[in-house]
Formats: structure tokens, C-alpha cells, sequence
């Protein structure tokens, strides 16, 4: 099979691969990022060099990269373009819509995207708190002794959560278990948590449609949630957790 194009999401938690064949197929890789680095990638004059031949990816005629760690990764032989180019152009080709709000939730940022007639209008960004994004619900599911998949499943009666740290966060939690509220409230209570902390951005940056994308997109009651909250509907595209790399595959296609 010939690859024309890779393109790469170096996330926070994982390195997202996303690879367009020359009949328009696509492939979906993910590593974990720490991994990823140290079996596959070496430092070579100030550049991350990524053997994808041994990573079984083909040789791509194009490479293009983006993400939380473009900033301080220079992949090398890469065409590197900034991650919210990368998402708003994922979620165009993902969902053939060019009037939208692009939501989204990764491992350790969030960011909320206004899409007028296929251009980026404006942008709010999280970078700075890890308690509107993936860790935290992994963190808030991990005190509930549950699954992400187990948190995911409910959003009624949700026991009211206040604190805006996540580290704050668990130790509020775990007082609500001490007072005996039932799990199921305790894990729609994280849900709403999550939204309450996107909702003014979301607010401000309101369109028609919500799209939503990143790893979070998976919690299907946030997806009601918001979609009840804000009144709305929300989009969740068929690979979510990959829009940045496939917005990086794209951007090689239209330039």
C-alpha cells in the first residue's frame, strides 16, 4: 500500500498517527507518548527522529505534525503547523461541516474553537489546569474505583462538586463518598464538573452545532450533558481521539 501521507498528534498522553493511503484509505495508530519517545524516537541535532518504517508506518511522502508537543519537538522532516489549524480541519473533513463549535478535551488541555464557513473566527484555550480534561476524570474514576468506561454512563442526579482544582477535587470527592451518596450520583456529579468548567467558554464561542473531539469525546453522558445544558446538538466524530492527526493529513492535501 503507498502512503502519501503522516500525519502526526504528539499529544500530552499519546502520539496519535493517522495515515492516508493514495486509494483515500485511512490507518490509526496510537502510542503512548512517553513510549513512543523512548523506543522510537532519538535526538538528532536538535531534532525528535521517528524511524516509521520500523514503526511498520511505510515511508509517507509527506509528513506533517502538530500538537501539545509541537512547541518543544521539531520532528524532523516535518512540516509542523499549530494543533487548533490541525483540529478545526480534522473535524471539517470528520463531519463535512463548516459552521460549528469545535470542543476539544484531551489528556491535559482543552480548548474551545468558533468555525465560521470553514474559518476559524476565534479561540479560548486550557492549558494551565488539568481539571477540565482527561486526567481528571481519570483521577475522579480512579477514587470511585471505577472504569472511564463505568463514569461515562451517568449523568442524572448529580451530587453538586465545587471545587475547581483537580488535586482539590479528589479530596472534595472523597468527603461526598464519606457522606454516603450513591456512586452513580458521585459519578454524574464528575460529569457535570467537567461541563461547568467548559460552559463559560463554550458560552462566549456558541454556535448551531458543538463538535466534539479528543479522548473525553468518548463520555457519552458529557456528550448529553452539554448537548441538554446548551441546547444544542453535539457531534462526536467517528475518531475522535485521532481529529488532530487527521487534520495534519488535510492540511499535506491542501497545500
Amino acid at each position: 500500500m503507498i502512503i502519501l501521507i503522516c500525519g502526526i498528534d504528539l499529544g500530552s498522553r499519546h502520539v496519535k498517527v493517522a495515515l492516508l493511503a493514495a486509494d483515500g484509505s485511512l490507518q490509526l495508530h496510537r502510542y503512548d507518548t512517553v513510549s513512543f519517545y523512548r523506543q522510537h524516537g532519538r535526538s538528532v541535532a536538535g531534532q525528535l527522529q521517528v524511524d516509521l518504517a520500523a514503526l511498520g508506518l511505510g515511508r509517507p511522502e509527506r509528513l506533517v505534525a502538530t500538537g501539545y508537543g509541537r512547541q518543544t519537538i521539531n520532528l524532523q522532516g516535518a512540516a509542523v503547523i499549530p494543533e487548533i489549524k490541525a483540529h478545526v480541519l480534522g473535524a471539517m473533513y470528520q463531519t463535512g461541516l463548516e459552521d460549528f463549535t469545535l470542543l476539544d478535551l484531551g489528556g491535559q488541555d482543552s480548548k474551545v474553537v468558533l468555525v465560521s464557513r470553514g474559518k476559524m473566527i476565534d479561540f479560548q484555550t486550557n492549558d494551565k489546569c488539568a481539571a477540565s480534561t482527561g486526567r481528571y476524570l481519570e483521577n475522579m474514576a480512579a477514587v470511585l474505583d471505577m472504569t472511564m468506561e463505568e463514569l461515562a454512563r451517568y449523568d442524572e442526579h448529580p451530587v453538586d462538586l465545587n471545587s475547581t482544582c483537580a488535586i482539590f477535587g479528589e479530596t472534595e470527592l472523597i468527603g461526598k463518598v464519606v457522606e454516603g451518596h450513591p456512586v452513580s450520583s458521585l459519578a454524574a456529579g464528575v460529569n457535570y464538573t467537567i461541563f461547568k468548567r467548559m460552559k463559560p467558554m463554550l458560552t462566549k464561542l456558541l454556535s448551531d452545532t458543538i463538535v466534539f473531539t479528543g479522548g473525553v469525546a468518548h463520555n457519552q453522558a458529557l456528550v448529553k450533558i452539554i448537548a441538554t445544558e446548551m441546547k444544542v446538538p453535539v457531534v462526536v466524530p467517528d475518531h475522535p481521539q485521532y481529529n488532530g492527526a487527521i487534520g495534519c493529513c488535510q492540511y499535506a492535501l491542501n497545500t
